[in-house]
């Protein structure tokens, strides 16, 4: 009995034991199978990894290859440029946002656009603005020429000028500017300016003050920083052939209808006739004609004076008023202002002005000797164009061939309506022509000595804006009648 209990006791044991062993060796193929079945997983995420990545890789290698293709197109930046040149402004136009310039070497001008991005500099290289860069200044630049982009603009540091200038040569028949010791050239490309507007160089006048720029020996511009106006008398009948002098420098006879070119100001004109007239103001505008009645000045009887001359040298010619006057005995002269010229051979004449104001007075008159014949000859010329007597001949004249219709003035002195002329004179002399509703003009020309007649013709005068105003409100007024009338109806 107890052996057969033992012996289930072993069986049971043994069958525990089977079952046990089933379940490890079970749960050890599963866990064999899992780790196969992830480790192929973990291979398959891999290469899908790795296949991305190659995907990718192979994307940015295409797109770098196709960045690298040559379109024709370039990137650029605010500051880029592809030219340089160091012309001179001619022109800014706000409006479009444009600037102008002239090449000085080629002489041809081109536009460049400019905007927030371009650069702007003085000639020390501080940032401006493009109002503290005039017309006719030279300056360096540099632009994008296939944009037509301006990226920077400096008034050249290696640029000179002289500004305000009063006292200066221009001889246009040599081509030379001269300025204190410094003697500089003109050329065709040569820009003259008067504000902000190009004008002929004959338009500058000598009286005018100018600013000059340029590089090297070369005049780039010249600019008119204080030019001139005109000025004509009204209801001057009774002071013909008297005196006007206007301000301290300007001394001239009165004739019938005359124009005088005038620097522009304020100025005081004294007119003075027969010991009659009297002080009146002025303002001189800029290219603009002004009209000064002196038709309430006092016209006073004809009064005379005596005046005795002492001249030395002894032989010396004397010209009052431009007419040759013994000046060996007392000279009957009215009341007011005469012009004196005295001359003589082998010394330096003399020209003033004497104003003759009581019944007698004495004038002493000393010529100082010239050193050589040049001077000398100098001397006599100038003191003959000084006179009636000058070097006028009755042969070769000067034409006025246009524009035509306009009134034409002689250093201020009436010649006639254009086409006209009038007698050769060698010197400077100072055309003007003027028209109603035209702007007034007058251009400084340099008459040879040759023995052969002259002409000029001069660019059409331009309407003046009260013209055009004037133009424009009587269209108006027709306009709106025009209107008016057919509502009317």
């Amino acid at each position: 009995m107890k052996q057969n209990q033992r012996k289930k006791k072993k069986e049971n044991k043994r069958s525990v034991l089977g079952i046990t062993g089933t379940i490890l060796f079970l749960a050890a193929v599963v866990t064999i199978v899992s780790l196969g079945l992830w480790s192929a997983f973990g291979n398959r995420a891999r290469n899908a990894s790795n296949e991305s990545a190659q995907g990718q890789t192979s994307q940015e290698t295409a797109d770098e290859t196709r960045e690298r293709v040559d379109t024709g197109f370039i990137l650029t930046g605010p500051g880029d440029y592809d030219s340089a040149d160091t012309p001179v402004l001619v022109d800014k136009n706000k409006d479009d946002n444009t600037v102008t310039f002239l090449n000085l070497e080629l002489g041809r001008r081109y536009t460049l656009s400019l905007d927030g991005t371009t650069k702007l500099y003085d000639k020390y290289g501080e940032s401006v603005s493009l109002d503290q860069i005039e017309v006719g200044d030279v300056v360096y630049i540099t632009f994008l020429k296939s944009k037509k982009h301006l990226t920077s603009m400096q008034i050249s540091p290696d640029a000179w000028s002289y500004e305000n200038v009063e006292r200066y040569e221009i001889n246009t028949v040599r081509g030379e500017v001269t300025i204190g010791q410094e003697v500089y050239k003109l050329t065709e490309n040569t820009q003259y300016l008067s504000q902000g507007r190009s004008i002929d160089k004959m338009e500058l006048n000598a009286a005018d003050i100018l600013s000059f720029q340029g590089i090297d020996s070369q005049v780039a511009s010249i600019s008119v920083e204080k030019g001139h106006g005109y000025l004509r008398l009204a209801n001057d009948e009774n002071f013909v052939g008297g005196w006007i002098e206007i301000g301290q420098s300007m001394i001239c006879r009165i004739t019938e209808d005359m124009l005088l070119t005038v620097p522009e100001g304020s100025y005081q004109v004294n007119i003075s006739h027969n010991g009659g007239g009297g002080v009146k103001s002025v303002v001189i505008n800029r290219n603009e004609e002004t009209t000064l009645d002196i038709g309430d000045l006092e016209v006073a009887e004809v009064q005379y004076g005596m005046v005795l001359f002492s001249i030395t040298p002894s032989s010396a010619q004397l010209y009052v008023d431009g007419t040759e006057t013994d000046a060996s005995g007392p000279v009957t002269l009215e009341y007011g202002l005469h012009q004196l010229i005295v001359r003589a051979s082998g010394y330096q004449s003399v020209t003033q002005y004497i104003r003759v104001g009581q019944e007698s007075a004495g004038i002493d008159i000393v010529l100082d000797k010239v050193d050589t014949d040049e001077e000398e000859e100098e001397s006599s010329e100038s003191s003959t164009e000084s006179t009636q007597a000058d070097t006028t001949t009755s042969y070769y004249k000067v034409y006025v061939d246009a524009p035509e219709g306009a009134e034409v003035y002689l250093d201020g002195n009436y010649v006639g309506i254009s086409p006209c002329s009038f007698r050769k004179t060698s010197g400077s002399h100072v055309i003007t022509l003027r028209r109603t509703g035209y702007e007034t003009r007058s251009y400084t020309v340099l008459v040879d000595e040759e023995e052969k007649d002259i002409s000029y013709s001069f660019a059409d005068l331009v309407v003046s804006q009260s013209a055009e105003s004037s133009s424009a409100s009587q269209s108006t007024e027709s306009s709106s009648a025009a209107q008016s009338s057919e509502a009317a109806q």
